[in-house]
């Protein structure tokens, strides 16, 4: 973990080393580093999925946890994706896939506040076949959750190409921190989810 922006930010190499803990001030955690594939240019539109258009997201709603949250399009430095300062509101990753593509990893992250108020919070309590929305610019698109893992910073690291990948068929990943020691965040949650 690394303090940046008063803000406990988490990073994922792809591939890596691990990540490294530098110190942690703060509550707040969601900072991605998606590896030298994200210093690039964004990858070539895709087609889109079968009776789905794809569109920039405008809001996440995930009905199991009673979140309803702005989505604000977000971009890399350096390779680094930091999701918008006010925890209840998520980001995505501009230069990746929409919501909607026929290929493609539509990321989604946002900030954990272990003292509660951040619209992530409780991201790891969803189950397979928990239902996620998201409102896009052409419509609301409906999604599945297929997956719930939590991982370790370094084993994040380990999978975050798998796990971001832009070459596989189109879906919604979902991304945040877990497991606050009162320092330091050990954990990252990661939810898959395929449309519907």
């Amino acid at each position: 973990m690394l303090v940046a922006g008063g803000l406990v930010a988490w990073f994922l190499q792809a591939p890596g080393p691990g990540v490294s803990a530098v110190g942690a001030q703060s509550p707040a955690a969601g900072a991605v580093d998606l590896g030298p594939s994200a210093r690039t240019s964004a990858p070539p539109a895709e087609p889109e999925q079968a009776g789905r258009v794809a569109g920039s997201p405008r809001r996440i709603i995930i009905p199991a946890l009673h979140v309803d949250a702005p989505v604000l399009p977000i971009r890399t430095t350096d390779g680094t994706l930091v999701p918008p300062s006010d925890p209840q509101e998520l980001g995505w990753w501009a230069g990746g896939a929409r919501p909607g593509a026929a290929r493609g990893s539509a990321l989604v992250t946002g900030h954990t506040v272990h003292t509660g108020g951040g619209a992530l919070d409780d991201l790891e309590t969803l189950h397979r076949g928990d239902r996620v929305s998201v409102r896009t610019d052409h419509g609301r698109l409906g999604y599945v959750v297929r997956r719930v893992h939590v991982y370790s910073k370094g084993s994040v690291a380990d999978h975050a190409q798998r796990l971001f990948s832009q070459r596989v068929p189109g879906r919604l990943v979902l991304v945040t921190c877990e497991d606050w020691n009162g320092e330091a965040y050990l954990s990252n949650v990661v939810v898959t989810a395929t449309p519907r």
